[in-house]
């Protein structure tokens, strides 16, 4: 059955040096605790990949464009910036969710 409703989704990847993706992302053990406990965020994770050492795997779920912004006004630290080689992160609007 659907369920109309929108929600947006953000996932990608972002790359470091692989020596230092460890510690990035026990850095962001603060951005995501804050993230789900923001009103309008449905999932929020960011993750080690599996195969490439260096990747750094994101997935957001937000029921709002208002909500999703009102949380990245607050954005990475300076030093998060720094860390990141590159970035292949997009935001998507979904108009539908269904149940598999």
């Amino acid at each position: 059955m659907w369920e109309v409703r929108q929600v947006l989704i953000v996932a990608g990847s972002m790359y470091v040096d692989p020596e230092d993706r460890d510690s990035y992302l026990t850095g962001c053990l603060e951005v995501v605790t804050a993230a789900r406990a923001t009103p309008g965020c449905l999932d929020f994770t960011i993750s080690g990949d599996l195969v490439e050492p260096g990747r750094i795997n994101v997935y957001e779920r937000w029921e709002t464009e208002e909500q999703l912004l009102a949380f990245r006004g607050s954005g990475p630290t300076e030093e998060q910036q720094v860390a990141i080689r590159g970035a292949r992160v997009y935001r998507y609007v979904i108009s539908a969710v269904e149940t598999p």
